[in-house]
């Protein structure tokens, strides 16, 4: 081997070197902010008990809603999108509960990154004519750290989480008591 090609072959080397170092450390910072302190916000899951976070959007139908209305009123909230085949499997199931409880729960529904055609569109074709909140930007979902869809809330006439599902709900599970728990 020449003189040249061993300068190439160690410079190689320390440069393959160095891309695995500073994937590593990378590595390492994405851990490390996901599993930091509670304090800072980043990387942690709501958790029961917790205040539900405020927020202001419109509707399908053009109305502001605002959180803190709802408040001395059980609330449940199910985050959603039309492309989402397990929201779309429980939505039957959470509107016809939502039907059942409108007069002691409000239900907000909460479609994730959807534009309002969108939005309609499913809505003609499924046959629903509740109001949707259009979280197309993601900051609803944001604050409430939503990592997957479908999601769904219980929030108690305080304002706090008395129960989380994240994942698609089903006839298993007791969304029904949920709500009874909370009004």
């Amino acid at each position: 081997m020449s003189s040249l090609q061993k300068k190439r072959f160690t410079g190689r080397r320390t440069l393959t070197i160095l891309i695995g170092l500073v994937a590593l450390l990378t590595g390492a910072w994405a851990i490390y902010e996901n599993v930091s302190t509670p304090e800072s916000g980043r990387g942690n899951t709501i958790q029961v008990g917790a205040n539900a976070p405020e927020f202001t959007a419109v509707n399908s139908i053009g109305e502001q809603v605002r959180l803190s209305d709802y408040r001395g009123k059980a609330v449940m909230i199910n985050f959603w999108a039309s492309w989402c085949a397990p929201c779309v499997r429980e939505m039957p199931l959470v509107h016809q509960i939502a039907q059942d409880y409108q007069n002691q729960v409000e239900t907000l529904f909460v479609n994730v990154g959807e534009s309002k055609g969108t939005i309609r569109e499913f809505m003609d074709k499924q046959a629903f004519d509740f109001p949707v909140i259009i979280d197309v930007t993601g900051n609803i979902s944001g604050m409430y750290r939503i990592t997957g869809l479908p999601a769904t809330m219980v929030i108690d006439q305080e304002g706090e989480f008395r129960h989380i599902l994240l994942g698609e709900l089903t006839e298993d599970i007791p969304l029904q008591q949920w709500l009874e728990d909370s009004i």
